[in-house]
């Protein structure tokens, strides 16, 4: 059973990172590869809701990502002329259900990298471009995972590989060419800027077609995001200017947030995702996590906590018992079965929310779900999210 506690993760994101710290963690050996010429996040910010920290306690990260990051709650959602649709209370009740941790993606990616080097048994490889796989069979013959780089090309023998290579995974077209990502309809501008005197908790407004919200991620730093429908591939001469065009009748806190933002910190970038779910998330002696497996619509704000689950479940569900002598098929169809019905749960919740919020059209349609928001108690929206966050890790 030796041969099995080796393990080579595709891709060096939130989900690899995490999935390589707990195979560490369970006693496995890791080769983590990572397309990029050098390990790093491209991102503006992010809220961490409490199953996401709950994963990083497992993974021993959690204390670091909260000094890196902001502890506030989510205080509910506004129309874009700042009138409150749902308001989310402050009492202990709801507030268990809504605290998230704004925190910027390169310092949680930052924490995450720094696990894995002090990880004893993780090897972490730069400028690797994954170009074959062979998944083997548990209990048979091992994966082969082979890459180029800068250096010449490479394979590799493992008895378990983690495909955590991104919405765009090479491992999920090798293994399911079927399933494809698509594109949502929707694109989103995300900046990070000074700022000290708004209001630390995340706010929403829900407009025609269109998402704009904010964050506090640092005492001096606020994120936020304006998520709009729009064709694909769309390239804008100014993308400030576009912005500020996009949500000029938005409320005052979200324009001044839109104007302090210089060019060269906003990005832009198409929302992805996979409308079709996999019909497993294990072949051969390969397990599929984060964004390769279930990439979901941004709507819920589950896409980093889910990655930070699948990791630690990898250690948990999968290395721990291999190591502890159980066959590795047995415990890929436990890692299945928690993991595969949780997801579709969080991307349906996503494309729901999307339906009714950030996709909703123009005309009748704002006002009768204005109407329908603000008959329903914040705290009855506040509980429901309970289902989400209450995940602990096993």
């Amino acid at each position: 059973m030796g041969e099995l506690r080796t393990a080579i993760v595709v891709g060096a994101g939130i989900a690899g990172l995490a999935s390589a710290v707990s195979l560490a963690r369970a006693g496995w050996t890791v080769a983590v590869l990572e397309r990029a010429e050098a390990f790093g996040e491209v991102g503006a910010g992010l809220a961490i809701t409490r199953n996401g920290m709950a994963a990083l306690d497992a993974l021993d990260v959690g204390e670091a990502v909260r000094a890196a990051g902001w502890r506030t709650v989510s205080a509910g959602i506004q129309d874009p002329a700042g009138r409150w649709l749902v308001r989310m209370p402050d009492t202990a009740q709801v507030q268990a259900t809504t605290t998230i941790w704004g925190v910027h993606r390169r310092r949680l990616h930052a924490a995450l990298l720094r696990a894995a080097e002090d990880a004893d048994g993780v090897e972490l490889v730069t400028g690797a471009e994954v170009t074959d796989l062979r998944p083997g069979h548990p209990g048979g013959a091992a994966a082969t995972v082979s890459w180029r780089g800068a250096d010449g090309t490479g394979t590799r023998e493992a008895g378990l590989v983690v495909a955590a290579d991104g919405v765009r995974s090479v491992v999920r077209e090798r293994l399911f060419p079927g399933i494809r990502a698509r594109y949502s309809g929707s694109t989103s501008w995300r900046a990070v800027v000074a700022d000290t005197d708004f209001d630390g908790r995340l706010v929403q407004v829900w407009g025609p077609g269109a998402e704009f919200g904010a964050v506090r991620i640092s005492e001096q730093e606020i994120y936020w995001y304006g998520y709009f429908r729009h064709g694909q591939g769309a390239v804008f001469e100014d993308e400030a200017a576009a912005a500020g065009r996009r949500f000029a009748g938005y409320p005052s806190w979200a324009r001044t947030l839109v104007a302090a933002t210089a060019e060269d910190r906003l990005m832009r970038h198409d929302v992805h995702y996979l409308p079709d779910a996999l019909s497993t998330y294990a072949r051969g002696r390969v397990v599929m996590v984060g964004d390769a497996a279930h990439a979901m619509l941004p709507t819920s704000g589950q896409g980093a906590s889910s990655a930070l689950e699948d990791g630690i479940c990898v250690g948990r569900l999968i290395g721990a018992p291999v190591a502890g002598g159980a066959h590795l098929a047995d415990a890929l169809a436990a890692f299945d079965r928690a993991r595969r019905p949780r997801c579709r749960q969080l991307a349906r919740i996503s494309a729901v929310t999307a339906r009714f919020g950030a996709d909703l059209g123009d005309g009748w349609r704002q006002p009768v779900r204005n109407a329908l928001l603000r008959l329903t108690p914040g705290a009855v929206l506040g509980r429901a999210g309970g289902s989400i966050v209450g995940w602990t890790a096993p």
